[in-house]
């Protein structure tokens, strides 16, 4: 977008700190702001019947919940901080106004909403076409690739949202990560240990029309986030 438009949109926008674990937003909410990720991360989820899963956990620099905020209508999912978090607050109807007269900023914006959904088709065809062991093999072995082809490396989330995230319980993914010992891999806490990436592999079978990525994609906010070394 132009520098004067970017202005023009940040002097109606203020920065603001989150406590860890403060519910910003709640499902069904109207979407007043669109929210921007500095620092921290946030954890986006869905409720009903009494039960929660994890949709996404979104880390810097990205944005949530871009869609809503567009359509001026309700949040789809609540959103909550998992640890400290510096969050940009950008007025919904101040980003809509900018949609309509910034053509650069409207392509942006159209390719990240793209993103997004291409994100969602892959996500819900690995928990329609995949078991859990497929699930959790391929996931693991992607983060893998992401860091640089690493044997070794630390989840930087929860086994619990991983578990959310993949349509499992927590103790499905428990019995499942000990099932995968004879398809090569070990976990030690937190830390991923691939043995076999050769036997990982033939049980993920990526595929980059599931696993990705698009050539070019920011595929920051889509998912669980990149693990560290």
């Amino acid at each position: 977008m132009t520098h004067a438009n970017f202005e023009a949109l940040m002097a109606s926008s203020y920065a603001q700190n989150f406590p860890q674990g403060l519910e910003m937003i709640r499902q069904g909410d109207p979407a007043d702001f669109l929210h921007i990720v500095l620092e921290g991360s946030v954890e986006l989820f869905g409720r009903w019947g009494g039960r929660e899963c994890t949709m996404a956990v979104v880390r810097p620099v990205s944005t949530f919940i871009l869609a809503a905020s567009i359509r001026d209508a309700p949040y789809l999912m609540s959103a909550r901080t998992l640890e400290r978090a510096r969050i940009i607050l950008v007025p919904s109807s101040d980003l809509r106004a900018m949609f309509r007269r910034d053509t650069e900023f409207s392509v942006s914006v159209i390719n990240e909403l793209a993103s997004c959904y291409r994100a969602v088709v892959r996500n819900a065809k690995t928990l329609k076409l995949r078991n859990s062991r497929e699930r959790v093999a391929s996931y693991l072995l992607r983060q893998s690739l992401l860091a640089g082809g690493v044997a070794s490396y630390i989840l930087q989330v929860e086994k619990r949202l991983l578990a959310s995230y993949l349509g499992m319980t927590p103790e499905n993914l428990s019995r499942t990560l000990k099932a995968l010992e004879s398809d090569g891999l070990k976990m030690d806490g937190a830390r991923v240990i691939i043995r076999d990436s050769a036997k990982l592999t033939a049980l993920a079978q990526p595929d980059k029309l599931i696993d990705g990525p698009d050539v070019g994609g920011n595929e920051n906010g889509a998912g669980l986030p990149v693990t560290g070394i």
